[in-house]
């Protein structure tokens, strides 16, 4: 009777034991169980870690730009597309310059770009723009096309040729920028303005390369034999030419293209008219010049506007930058355009471009001393 007992009793106590144990694996089925929530909550850590990323790559740049071209605003989304960061353009000519400087620490300013390496020197001069440390950049772009102190770097570059008549001018006539000066040019150079960056650029260049006297002659020689007074840009200087005003001019490579490149029939016809000449190639070799971008002194996203810069110094956007405007790139791996191939390859100037800004002075003075309006 004891033992039957016995029986019974652990009987009941292992049915009771199963029923807990089905119990607790029902509860664990329905609450999920430790494990599962410790899964749920990893994932949510990673999701919230990606989109952290995300916010970090992505913001605004705000730019203020002197170029306006369409090629500019498709590059602009590109980059906008590949990063997350929106570009805000302020486009303007040199009254960007002074708004900058009024606007002093409040500005929403990141990046400045504008024409010609002299009024990026002056944006440092003015203490307007910032050093940047970047890899990229100076992988990109050659040395002498960007600042000594990393304050602005080149993106597209331009030579200063001489232009001239194809049907009153053999290329055979034509040698050196100092030829000009001879007698034999006098009242057939047309040549815009001193006041103008270009020239005092270039005159900078002569400075550095020829010394201040050989610089001062030059600009002596050619304003006698200057075919009118100066007036206008560079365009109109070209339409001079074809218009018989003069023989040869002065002028941006890019002021060439954009003529035989026009979608108005009359401006291509200017441009098929005049042929294309790089000067002093036995000696100093050509004058270049550059648009470029500074990171702005007073930026909020530095980060970004780095970002934008070495987005543009790029292969791809080099490519594309430079064609809006019949311009050179500046950096080495990428493609020229077809017109600025059919112009062939030519020696440069081996200067870099911060001298341009550190001549820019002396170089207006010498305009000033020979009468050069």
């Amino acid at each position: 009777m004891k033992k039957s007992l016995k029986l019974l009793v652990f009987a009941m106590m292992s049915m009771l034991l199963v029923f807990v144990a089905a119990a607790c694996g029902q509860q664990d089925t329905e609450t999920g169980g430790e494990e599962p929530q410790e899964e749920q909550q990893k994932e949510q850590n990673e999701e919230q870690q990606e989109e952290a990323a995300a916010e970090e790559g992505s913001g605004v740049v705000n730019l203020y730009t002197t170029r306006h071209y369409d090629t500019d605003e498709e590059l602009y989304k590109k980059f906008t597309e590949q990063t997350g960061i929106e570009v805000n353009v302020i486009s303007g000519k040199d009254e960007l310059v002074q708004r900058l400087k009024d606007e002093g620490e409040a500005t929403e300013a990141d990046v400045f770009i504008t024409a010609d390496a002299g009024n990026l020197a002056r944006l440092k001069a003015d203490g307007l723009t910032q050093s940047v440390e970047s890899e990229v950049l100076t992988n990109n772009i050659p040395e002498k096309l960007r600042d000594v102190d990393n304050q602005w770097f080149g993106l597209t570059k331009r030579a200063r040729v001489i232009v001239y008549s194809k049907d009153r001018v053999d290329p055979s006539e034509l040698s050196t920028y100092e030829a000009l000066t001879e007698d034999a040019w006098k009242g057939r150079v047309l040549i815009r303005s001193s006041e103008n960056i270009y020239n005092q650029s270039l005159l900078a260049s002569f400075i550095e390369l020829n010394g201040e006297e050989a610089a001062k002659e030059w600009a002596q020689g050619i304003k006698d034999n200057m075919a009118r007074d100066p007036e206008g840009g560079d365009t109109d200087q070209v339409k001079a030419v074809v218009a018989g005003l003069g023989d040869v001019a002065i002028a941006n490579t890019y002021y060439v293209g954009r003529l035989i490149n026009s979608t108005d029939s009359e401006d291509s016809k200017v441009g098929e008219q005049v042929g294309v000449f790089f000067p002093n190639q036995e000696t100093n070799g050509t004058h270049i010049n550059i648009s470029g971008a500074a990171v702005v002194k007073h930026a909020k996203n530095v980060d970004n506007a780095i970002k934008f810069i070495e987005f543009l110094s790029d292969v791809e956007a080099q490519e594309l930058f430079a064609k809006g405007n019949n311009e050179y790139p500046v950096n080495p791996d990428a493609a020229i355009s077809e017109t600025l191939k059919s112009w062939g390859e030519f020696k440069e100037q081996d200067i870099n471009l911060t001298i341009l800004g550190d001549n820019n002075a002396r170089a207006i003075q010498i305009y000033n001393e020979v009468g050069w309006k």
